[in-house]
């Protein structure tokens, strides 16, 4: 461990911490909009699961991340995925707080922390990796790990800061939707088939379709859960 501290690169620690802050925001809004229907006692819980999940997935897709993102239409997939997943929240739940279990609440919100942060890493990770890239051969792995830990708490705190702005301007929910559109958007144009038969997508372009994708999720959400609401009033 001794020998691990002393030959760690530090500009490469440096260098994962700032971008998994800078990328840990799309982290915090997902595992706070996943989480802002469970009670006050169970949101720490589920920050605490998600965010563990969250970095173990990160951990496990960096090894991977260059052949992840060379498969084909894989995101593609995984743009609709997180389409699907910003749609979602912005539905109402079925009923009632205290008609939901509290352990069917929590892993119903770490599935969903896990399967948006899946989506989500595989752009992500290629950054840190790439930071990774300069540190000695046997201490990369290492090297990711520790800084993904140091940056654990920016996570969960800024998580719990999104979830009081969501009980104090229920918007909140709208614009961390609208997010998971935009990345949404911006995966699907930077897809190896699409940029392999249409070439790199220009920033317009790329600006363009994230736009639309996070329209998309706003404006089909809303009217899903007008729907919704109305149907749940008549039953």
């Amino acid at each position: 461990m001794l020998e691990f501290f002393q030959t760690l690169s530090w500009v490469a620690v440096f260098q994962i911490i700032m971008i998994d802050i800078l990328l840990g925001g799309d982290n915090a809004v997902v595992i706070a909009l996943a989480c802002r229907n469970l009670s006050p006692k169970q949101r720490m819980q589920g920050i605490l699961w998600g965010t563990a999940g969250a970095i173990g997935l990160r951990v496990a897709l960096i090894a991977f991340a260059l052949t992840l993102l060379s498969v084909p239409f894989l995101k593609i997939i995984g743009a609709l995925l997180l389409l699907w997943i910003g749609v979602k929240l912005l539905l109402p739940e079925e009923g009632a707080h205290d008609k939901i279990t509290g352990g069917a609440s929590i892993m119903t919100a770490v599935k969903t922390i896990l399967i948006a942060d899946f989506v989500m890493s595989l752009d992500n990770v290629i950054a840190i990796a790439g930071a990774a890239q300069g540190a000695h051969a046997d201490h990369q792995i290492g090297l990711v790990v520790f800084g993904l830990l140091v940056s654990v708490p920016i996570i969960i705190w800024g998580s719990t800061l999104v979830l009081k702005l969501i009980d104090r301007y229920p918007l909140v929910v709208t614009f961390g939707a609208a997010l998971l559109g935009w990345i949404a958007g911006g995966m699907l144009v930077t897809d190896i088939v699409v940029v392999e038969r249409l070439g790199e997508p220009s920033t317009l372009l790329k600006l363009s379709v994230e736009l639309v994708c996070a329209l998309l999720v706003v404006g089909l959400g809303s009217q899903l859960a007008k729907r919704k609401k109305a149907h749940q009033a008549q039953g």
